[in-house]
């Protein structure tokens, strides 16, 4: 009796044992899976940022080296190391520093006074429908004219200096920035203007409440636009007539065969494209941010 009590026992003892894992095994729950969402946006962008700079890298190396090996003719095409050198000799002996700050300065304030001017132009149609059906079709075919045809004109009535460029980079840009703005202003609710009016709002307000914030991403869209567009007619300006410019630059070394000065001011006007577009996006997401722009 005492032998099979003592093998129940211990029977009893080792079931006990055996099912202890088991029950481990099942209420042991799976670790979830969090993925961190910001750190996956800045992962991407450093890696945007190293394929972009190798992209670069790599562009500048078979540049110099096939133009060194002679599959490219270095006449024509030049090469990193020359035009290297020769932006240098211009910073130092030459005018190049004299000559980008003429170019970004007709760029750029042509570029703030027709986006501004042609922003409020197109903000003001809402004032009036009258006003608005009667200028909008002499818009379309301003925007429809080549005005970069207009140059000579401008030219020779503000004559070869500053301003003439001033004139055309804002030409380029203020209709672009009207039709933007005009679009903006045909998008806005109606039945919140009749919310606003129904709350005891003026009209004033309305417009400064509603219309502007609504309208806002359309005139913001046309930003990118306007500063390439204030850049070419500042650059075609100074082509034209103009005693200082990167595009006068161009010229002149055009005239005198001279293709390493000719790739230094090609350079310089890319990178300081790149320069406004940047300074443009920074614009962009302030004014989304202060007025409440999500996505332009």
């Amino acid at each position: 009796m005492e032998s099979v009590q003592k093998k129940g026992y211990v029977i009893h003892n080792f079931e006990a044992a055996d099912s202890a894992p088991a029950l481990k095994q099942e209420t042991k729950q799976p670790t979830p899976f969090v993925q961190d969402e910001e750190a996956l946006e800045r992962r991407n962008k450093r890696l945007i940022s190293i394929g972009r700079l190798a992209v670069a890298l790599l562009t500048v190396l078979l540049w110099e080296g096939l133009t060194r090996i002679g599959w490219m003719d270095a006449y024509y095409w030049s090469s990193p190391s020359r035009i290297l050198s020769t932006t240098w000799t211009q910073i130092t002996e030459g005018t190049l520093l004299e000559d980008i700050a003429y170019t970004s300065g007709s760029t750029i304030l042509g570029f703030v006074g027709g986006t501004v001017l042609g922003s409020l132009l197109g903000l003001s149609f809402w004032w009036s429908r009258k006003f608005a059906g009667i200028f909008e079709p002499f818009l379309i075919l301003l925007n429809a004219m080549p005005k970069l045809a207009l140059a000579p004109v401008l030219v020779i009535l503000l004559g070869i200096g500053f301003f003439s460029k001033v004139a055309l980079a804002f030409t380029m840009t203020v209709i672009v920035a009207a039709l933007s703005a005009h679009s903006g202003v045909q998008s806005v609710d109606k039945d919140m203007e009749k919310l606003m009016y129904s709350l005891g709002a003026k009209r004033r307000q309305v417009f400064t409440k509603v219309v502007i914030p609504w309208a806002m991403p359309w005139m913001i869209s046309s930003l990118r636009i306007n500063i390439a567009l204030s850049l070419a007619g500042a650059i075609v300006g100074e082509f034209i007539a103009s005693s200082h410019g990167i595009g006068r630059m161009v010229i002149y070394a055009g005239t005198i065969l001279d293709i390493n000065l000719v790739w230094v001011g090609v350079v310089v006007l890319s990178v300081l494209s790149m320069v406004m577009y940047m300074g443009v996006v920074l614009l962009e997401k302030w004014l989304s941010k202060g007025y409440g722009v999500k996505k332009v």
